[in-house]
């Protein structure tokens, strides 16, 4: 005899969140490519442009792990976007400074990034864009702000 599944009582918020990100990120890697950028070289590339940050302050702004950041880099290096310099106020510290090419790559590349969030807003009807966005900077600033207590991302599990 098979057992019956539990009613859900519940929207599949999960399911919901889980599914929408993933193609909004399998979207974004495929736009991006169009220029010969990940979404991490973009990351970098823009934070790098905000102030002089080290490696390990984009690594953590990118949450990323130190091997990720290091091939990300050398990746900028080799395409001539940054490179790793000594930083002006510690002289143990090396940051990443992106070049004029990569500040061009950077702008071209915001500008995709904005139009795949434009494009998915676009989807909603325009009453229901504000809303949405609204509530999920309110769910995570507040109750989704903060993981459970010894929650890691996905990608510190595997360490």
């Amino acid at each position: 005899m098979t057992a019956m599944a539990p009613t859900r009582t519940a929207t599949d918020l999960s399911f919901l969140l889980d599914h929408t990100s993933f193609v909004l990120r399998t979207r974004m890697a495929a736009a991006l490519a169009e220029i010969g950028l990940t979404a991490r070289m973009h990351c970098v590339l823009v934070h790098a442009l905000e102030q002089e940050r080290t490696q390990i302050q984009l690594a953590e702004l990118g949450d990323m792990d130190k091997t990720t950041m290091v091939v990300t880099v050398d990746a900028l290096e080799k395409a001539g976007y940054a490179e790793r310099r000594p930083s002006s106020t510690d002289r143990r510290a090396r940051i990443i400074a992106v070049t004029p090419a990569g500040a061009e790559v950077a702008r071209r590349s915001q500008e995709i990034v904005d139009g795949v969030h434009r494009e998915a807003l676009g989807s909603i009807p325009e009453e229901e864009r504000e809303v949405l966005v609204r509530a999920l900077n309110r769910l995570a600033t507040g109750h989704l702000g903060t993981p459970a207590e010894g929650g890691r991302r996905p990608r510190e599990r595997a360490k």
